[in-house]
């Protein structure tokens, strides 16, 4: 099942997916209950939005080794666990600004896990059961602003710098997935997406031994490989095995 949170008419409701892309709207809460409408709509009719908006986003740090070795970090011994902020939150198909004075901007294709129940305190043998399900992010960083600032308040929370979606799939094979990134039709990055020093099944458990994880909250799994320098009128594409694609441009701001 693939479920979306779209705009039609000024309005903003969440949906299931169709085999055939058609939307079947729905009353109610995909993280409780819910009831199917009669209507149906056209995706190509609907704006669509970020598909949850997250009580606590929370973004997994180093956690696939090219990557570590690319931007020169040390190898984590456990699992490590920072947050992000909400509104830099941005659907499919939407501009990611980037500010003037941004340099070194760069992608981080990732494999979004959201939470579907309250979770506290769970084994690894756990967590399937705590899962809603699966979407795509693009941890978009400025690196020079990564470098010289204490936190990353700016460099991954800017406005727009959190693409994430087009919709969350309630299935997903992870094992047999692979993440690529192309910039302007053009692949530049291509991994594994199991290849993680740290899996999803032990990251919660070890988060849920000290905080209560709630339904929509959602964990962005890290990433691999290296961005290029990201250019004005760019475009991004991050592609997950059986999850879709996530597609936007990349405008840079004249004014700091």
């Amino acid at each position: 099942m693939r479920w979306i949170r779209y705009t039609l008419q000024g309005q903003t409701a969440h949906g299931m997916l169709d085999e055939d892309d058609r939307i079947v709207p729905v009353a109610g809460d995909p993280f409780g209950v819910y009831e199917k409408l009669p209507q149906r709509l056209a995706l190509a009719d609907v704006s669509l939005e970020v598909p949850v908006v997250p009580p606590t986003f929370y973004c997994v740090g180093l956690n696939y080794t090219k990557h570590i070795s690319a931007e020169g970090m040390k190898i984590p011994n456990k699992p490590d666990v920072g947050y992000r902020a909400n509104n830099a939150l941005l659907p499919h198909e939407g501009e990611v600004i980037m500010p003037a004075d941004a340099m070194r901007v760069h992608y981080e294709g990732e494999l979004v896990v959201v939470i579907g129940k309250k979770t506290r305190d769970i084994e690894v043998s756990q967590v399937a059961d705590c899962i809603f399900g699966y979407t795509i992010g693009n941890d978009v960083s400025e690196r020079n602003w990564q470098a010289a600032d204490r936190t990353f308040w700016r460099a991954k929370n800017s406005d727009t710098f959190k693409p994430m979606g087009p919709w969350i799939s309630t299935q997903a094979d992870i094992a047999a997935m692979r993440t690529t990134v192309s910039v302007n039709g053009e692949t530049t990055t291509a991994f594994d997406t199991a290849d993680m020093l740290f899996g999803v099944e032990e990251f919660i458990s070890t988060m849920s031994r000290y905080l209560t994880l709630y339904p929509g909250d959602m964990i962005w799994m890290g990433t691999d490989g290296h961005s290029p320098d990201l250019q004005d009128g760019d475009v991004v594409e991050v592609s997950l095995t059986g999850l879709g694609t996530l597609r936007n441009r990349f405008v840079r701001t004249k004014k700091i």
